[in-house]
């Protein structure tokens, strides 16, 4: 009769299921708040972005009285169904300008438009913002 040998090393097939069960619970948790935490981190982009553009539209209206005049740079890029892309390009930003007023549109692109909590951010020449998705302005911004 053979004693067996309690100097084993190793694991069983039970021990290696459990950890990889453990494991799989563990990534199906963490994955999902990690891509709510990547676009949660993008939306930046478009807030930067949109409060640039609308400084720079500012800047027009104080020196020449107009949102549109034609020697404001930033009006041209945006005119005519023109867009801007946004810094790291999640964004592409469009506007609705006059003279006296403008509405400023931030659209996702790319991995962004998955995200359906902001969507598409807004702002205008009253800074009221806006959000075309489901948590609302106060959320998002």
């Amino acid at each position: 009769m053979k004693v067996p040998n309690r100097n084993q090393k190793g694991f069983t097939l039970i021990e290696v299921l459990i950890v990889v069960a453990i494991l799989g619970i563990i990534a199906s948790i963490a994955y999902p708040s990690y891509q709510e935490s990547v676009q949660k981190s993008r939306r930046a982009d478009a807030k930067a972005m949109l409060g640039d553009v609308s400084q720079r539209l500012q800047r027009c209206f104080t020196v020449y009285s107009a949102y549109n005049d034609d020697s404001c740079a930033v009006e041209d890029q945006l005119t005519g169904g023109n867009t801007m892309d946004s810094q790291e390009g999640f964004y592409s930003i469009s506007g609705v300008i006059n003279a006296t007023d403008f509405t400023l549109t931030a659209t996702a692109v790319g991995a962004q438009t998955a995200d359906t909590k902001c969507g598409n951010f807004a702002l205008t020449n009253t800074g009221n913002r806006s959000v075309s998705g489901s948590s609302g302005a106060d959320y998002c911004w």
